[in-house]
């Protein structure tokens, strides 16, 4: 995948062979199964040429990311303890781009949005709002000390 992300055109099965092989001994078949294998799963389009085919990442590399980290942050138990577990792990140039992101997102809001989320803030929160509220707010204290368990309360108790 990261030859095809990294060309960002449809590329042959060749093509990818003749990159690799700059880098190391490999088999045309090897790169042929593991694209039709990208294929099956969906992460790349193809299309006929000649005898061979044409293939193109159906998604970007940062949207694919995107869904990996949704994916992994869906999946826990408590989201918002989650997301501080991760931004305590980033490091400041991370933490930045993070906080340029959200710049990007609030100024790209339709006004729409923007009047509905002012209607919602008039709403008192549900419980599990305010607890991811309180849990991202709090990102930036100090987490657990150095060889606490994940999990592990002020007390030392696990769950």
């Amino acid at each position: 995948m990261t030859r095809v992300w990294e060309w960002n055109r449809p590329v042959t099965v060749r093509e990818v062979l003749e990159d690799l092989q700059k880098e190391r001994s490999i088999a045309y078949t090897t790169v042929m199964t593991v694209l039709d294998n990208l294929h099956q799963k969906g992460w790349v389009r193809r299309e006929a040429e000649g005898r061979a085919y044409r293939y193109e990442a159906v998604s970007t590399r940062a949207a694919y990311a995107a869904a990996l980290m949704n994916e992994a942050w869906s999946a826990s138990d408590n989201p918002a303890a989650a997301l501080v577990a991760f931004f305590g792990m980033m490091s400041p140039e991370q933490r930045q781009a993070l906080r340029d992101a959200v710049r990007m997102v609030q100024i790209d809001e339709p006004a729409e949005d923007a009047e509905q989320q002012a209607q919602e803030a008039e709403e008192p929160a549900p419980a599990e709002e305010r607890t991811a509220e309180a849990a991202a707010e709090g990102a930036g204290e100090a987490g657990p000390a150095e060889g606490d368990e994940p999990g592990a309360s002020a007390t030392g108790k696990g769950r």
